[in-house]
């Protein structure tokens, strides 16, 4: 199958997710959580049943910025999470709290993204501009576009990575949901949806950074 096919399918796919998840976040933030429990208080309740002291639970400014940081030991909540006691923030304070879990038990590819973040970050910030450069200058300094396709590999492995890190948060999240009697049989397969278009979201990320990463390298075989 052509690369540009694919490439066209991942957008329309992203766009598709995006805008279902959006609708079920919409739609689930208008279910009230069965005991009136807010976001914060599932994550901080989360914690405290699995024994982590350590971490804080704070509100961060913005829509769907939900996400721990490892590095100062952090569950942020964005401010429709943090004070709204939805199913919707059920299910995304227990998802972000389920990093802090696994941080806290070490789980292999949480601390393998981490490790990941210095070199991604760099490539991030120099890939574009060293893979346009690498295009033009192909016929005199070719080596530069392979100099180029390795640093967006790096971001590609990035995007594979957190795959079962996603993955496996949502899992901690609605087993605990329902375990702790957080969520009833009418609600947790609502906050099981919504994690679930959360999860594809990182899916089609990392497909099309596949895509991405084959298309420069095909590149770079036709001009030897």
């Amino acid at each position: 199958m052509n690369i540009w096919v694919i490439m066209i399918a991942v957008m329309v796919l992203s766009y598709i997710i995006q805008a279902m998840l959006n609708s079920k976040f919409n739609k689930y933030s208008r279910v009230p959580s069965p005991h009136g429990l807010t976001g914060a208080d599932i994550a901080r309740l989360m914690l405290k049943q699995n024994g982590i002291n350590d971490v804080d639970v704070v509100s961060t400014p913005g829509r769907l910025t939900d996400h721990y940081n490892p590095a100062d030991k952090t569950v942020n909540l964005s401010e429709g999470v943090y004070s709204s006691a939805s199913i919707a923030a059920c299910a995304v304070a227990a998802h972000e709290t389920g990093h802090a879990i696994q941080d806290a038990q070490g789980y292999a590819p949480l601390r393998l993204r981490s490790a990941l973040v210095p070199v991604v970050t760099f490539a991030n910030n120099t890939v574009q501009w060293v893979l346009l450069l690498g295009v033009l200058l192909i016929n005199i300094f070719p080596a530069l576009l392979w100099i180029g396709i390795a640093l967006f590999a790096m971001t590609t492995l990035f995007s594979l990575v957190t795959l079962p890190v996603e993955i496996n948060a949502s899992t901690r999240a609605v087993a605990w949901l329902e375990g702790s009697g957080v969520v009833d049989a009418q609600t947790k397969p609502m906050a099981a949806d919504a994690l679930k278009w959360a999860a594809y979201t990182y899916v089609i990320a990392a497909v099309g950074s596949l895509a991405t990463l084959f298309y420069y390298i095909g590149i770079a075989n036709d001009r030897r």
